[in-house]
């Protein structure tokens, strides 16, 4: 499942992006170095604030509290000229009832691709106070990114020429985004067996990306094409008897938005009841615009002119109920309900200067239920069955073929498992069929910002089998194995492909029971690690360890589209890396580490991703492409300093 699929929150506070609702990594910089636990769940989950979760949840717990002050510094370096530097630190407990945290980072680094290169900067700071029973805590962290664009790809014919090819060429060509975010939290046990928690959040969100367009930057570059200036909403101009309707330029499109809210919960857990009333309530606020910053022809044009303008509104209030309850000894009833009203008002002109109007407001009830019956503390069985809907993206709407509307999508999922532990060994099996209606699926294409295009498919399921296997071979080596079986399949669809002969036209075929794009039938992976703890210091308060991991992955082949054809095909890869660390406590520093990582050792070309835009002309089919090559073998080393 794409990143969209994934509800993704900190502290407890959604992440996903209300519009779009992938989550942008990029946005938080290093965000890792200040997290203390992260947890992942696979499938529908359990209810949480934020966008329905239709692949996973993940939830990330920032920095916990620290009695003792600290200091901390991670440097690193690798290919591609990418660099890292982070510096943590911390007051620990003061009068038993104050600490304060922090984190300044910077990442930099050339980047794979031609020009790709990146910028990034971000920091982390929170300050608290902690009682016997309530504790008060303020959060604030923020980064921002300049990235070269890149989202063009590499066409399907020149990946063996060319690997690194990238199209776009004017210097200024980049993204330059700035994200801050602001959370308040506060719990209180209010009895013995009860909890309140509650938070604050607000995130404001301002940049834009740059962009050439037109057919020459200076003598030694010659692509594109002029742009219209009607497209802009300009005039025509007239100089010395010629009509110049078409432009060189620069333009800017920026996004301003905020996200604010409410999120809460009350626990209850005695004896054979664990039980959570949560939910929230958060409002997005977005303006997106552009401006020409250049033109080789300005016509009427005036300075922070905007040649298109909209806003947007969402509304996402949610409620819902779960309980953990121990029927009896060995089996254990989970339910969980929830209720979540979404609203979407978006208003003005796009970037097509077209009108844009959408008021939706959709109403869901996503019900939960599972048993886990336990034979014995070795062994357990699980089923469970979950419904999910989830309402279409900003861009669902806009790039919705003239006259049809995105529908929500549903889910039902019916899951079947098995979990085995043994002093050295754990097993576990996993049977999973996931029907949808109306699912929102990847057609392959992306617009003119590089976001994919998707399109409502009335039924298709993805069904398989994941499975888990940990071995604890000797003392200090450890086996991990992960494997995938799948099937993603749509039934009776009808692709509509442009006629660039007459646009007033286009070709219909029909397909049925075709792969879902992106969706590789087999995926696995595996870590062997060996520890050598001990290996020069013993006693006195000092201690060392060397590790030594071995990482391997395997996608198998998937397809750029939805039609199941080679011509649009991402071929299977497989991937090893190596990891080597070293550690040492107690000697000059609390804790000096090294570690060198080598990704891709055998130096595999592969491509992790493409897009692919299908036309008509000339009586037969035709396709533009761009696949996203990953680099051949490349290494990271760091230094880690505790204080």
């Amino acid at each position: 499942s794409d990143a969209t699929r994934v509800n993704v929150t900190v502290n407890g506070v959604p992440m996903n992006d209300a519009e779009s609702q992938g989550t942008f990594w990029v946005n938080m910089p290093d965000f890792a170095s200040s997290a203390n636990s992260i947890q992942i769940q696979r499938g529908v989950g359990t209810s949480t604030n934020g966008a329905g979760a239709f692949g996973g949840s993940v939830n990330i717990s920032t920095t916990d509290l620290q009695d003792e002050a600290y200091g901390e510094y991670n440097g690193g370096y690798g290919s591609f000229e990418s660099w890292r530097h982070t510096v943590k630190f911390g007051s620990g407990l003061i009068n038993d009832k104050f600490a304060f945290d922090g984190r300044l980072s910077s990442i930099t680094s050339d980047g794979y691709i031609d020009r790709a290169s990146s910028d990034l900067k971000s920091y982390y700071f929170s300050g608290g106070y902690y009682g016997k029973k309530s504790s008060l805590k303020f959060i604030t962290f923020a980064g921002h990114e300049r990235t070269y664009q890149a989202w063009n790809g590499v066409p399907q014919s020149m990946l063996d020429e060319d690997r690194t090819y990238n199209a776009y060429n004017y210097p200024d060509e980049v993204d330059d985004y700035q994200q801050t975010h602001y959370q308040l939290h506060y719990t209180q046990e209010i009895a013995k067996h009860f909890t309140f928690s509650g938070a604050l959040h607000y995130t404001h969100g301002e940049g834009y990306f740059e962009q050439y367009k037109g057919d020459r930057y200076n003598e030694d570059l010659n692509f594109g094409s002029k742009e219209d200036l009607s497209d802009y909403g300009l005039d025509p101009i007239y100089i010395g008897g010629d009509t110049i309707t078409q432009t060189n330029l620069i333009r800017r499109r920026w996004l301003n938005n905020d996200f604010y809210g409410v999120t809460y919960n009350f626990s209850y857990k005695k004896n054979k009841l664990d039980m959570i009333l949560g939910g929230g309530y958060n409002i997005y606020e977005g303006d997106h615009f552009g401006e020409i910053i250049w033109a080789e022809y300005a016509s009427n044009s005036d300075i922070y002119d905007r040649y298109y303008d909209n806003t947007a509104t969402k509304r996402d209030f949610n409620v819902f109920l779960k309980a953990n309850y121990q029927i009896a000894q060995k089996l254990n009833l989970f339910g969980d309900l929830q209720y979540r009203m979404v609203s979407y008002d978006a208003s003005g002109i796009d970037a097509d200067r077209l009108p844009i109007s959408v008021d939706d407001q959709m109403n869901f009830v996503n019900p939960k239920a599972g048993l886990t019956y336990a034979f014995n503390s070795k062994n357990k069985v699980y089923g469970s069955f979950s419904v999910a809907n989830r309402e279409p993206t900003r861009n669902d709407y806009i790039d919705a073929n003239s006259g049809t509307e995105p529908k929500h999508e549903t889910m039902y999922d019916y899951e079947l498992g098995y979990h085995r532990t043994h002093n050295r060994y754990g097993f576990n099996a996993n049977l999973y069929y996931m029907d949808y209606h109306d699912q929102l699926v990847l057609t392959g294409e992306v617009n003119d910002v590089g976001s994919a295009v998707r399109e409502n498919i009335e039924n298709s399921y993805r069904a398989g089998v994941e499975l888990e296997f940990g071995y604890e071979i000797l003392r200090n080596l450890d086996l991990k194995l992960n494997a995938t079986f799948s099937q993603n399949k749509i039934g009776d669809w009808t692709e509509k492909v442009d006629n660039w002969d007459d646009y007033t036209d286009q070709q219909v075929v029909e397909h049925s029971n075709t792969d879902i794009a992106f969706s590789p039938n087999i995926i696995g992976g595996g870590i062997l690690s060996y520890k050598i703890p001990y290996l020069f210091f013993r006693g006195s308060g000092k201690s060392d360890l060397l590790e030594v991991a071995l990482y391997n992955k395997y996608v198998g082949q998937q397809y750029a589209d939805n039609t199941q054809s080679d011509d649009r095909k991402i071929d299977a890869y497989n991937l090893t890396d190596v990891r080597v660390s070293y550690s040492l406590k107690n000697l000059l520093f609390k804790e000096i580490a090294a570690y060198v990582l080598v990704r891709n050792v055998l130096d595999v070309e592969y491509e992790s991703n493409a897009w692919v835009y299908r036309y008509y002309t000339g009586g037969q089919f035709d396709q533009l492409d761009g696949y996203f090559p990953q680099a051949g073998v490349n290494f990271m080393t760091g230094l880690q300093l505790k204080f």
